[in-house]
């Protein structure tokens, strides 16, 4: 086993009922995701020996330019797991200029700035067509 073995990458929705997505890790088809979904991205791995200072690192690009960059320190781990980390949650962008196909890139690192592992996933933001208005009952008068 090498010293660090991602096993696991969810996309986890914070909608009551919305079931947890797995990218594929290998380049296939994007996870889609609906404008506006609150998401957390849930991290499963184990170690081959301890590991100080912990962090992963994410990068986010959409046509070609990177969006923004986020780090999330995760603490020392002892030798073993596997481990589950679930990131803060994150609201997607809204709007029809927002759609389209992200590029996630993720690095883990060590307190001394050694990557350990590194993946890369990509989502595609889709538009969510509004619901339809809500048209009371007519009010009819009670004898």
């Amino acid at each position: 086993m090498a010293l660090f073995e991602l096993m696991a990458l969810a996309l986890v929705p914070e909608e009551r009922g919305a079931r947890t997505l797995s990218p594929d890790l290998r380049g296939g088809e994007p996870v889609e995701l609906p404008e506006g979904a609150t998401v957390s991205v849930a991290l499963t791995f184990r170690l081959a020996e301890n590991v100080d200072g912990l962090a992963f690192e994410e990068t986010r690009s959409y046509a070609g330019q990177v969006i923004g960059t986020t780090r999330t320190a995760l603490g020392g781990f002892r030798a073993g797991g596997p481990y589950e980390i679930r990131l803060p949650p994150e609201r997607l962008p809204v709007g029809r200029a927002n759609c389209g196909t992200y590029e996630v890139s993720g690095r883990f690192v060590d307190a001394d700035g050694h990557v350990l592992a590194w993946e890369t996933h990509r989502f595609r933001l889709v538009h969510q067509p509004a619901p339809p208005e809500h048209t009371p009952p007519s009010a009819t008068p009670v004898p």
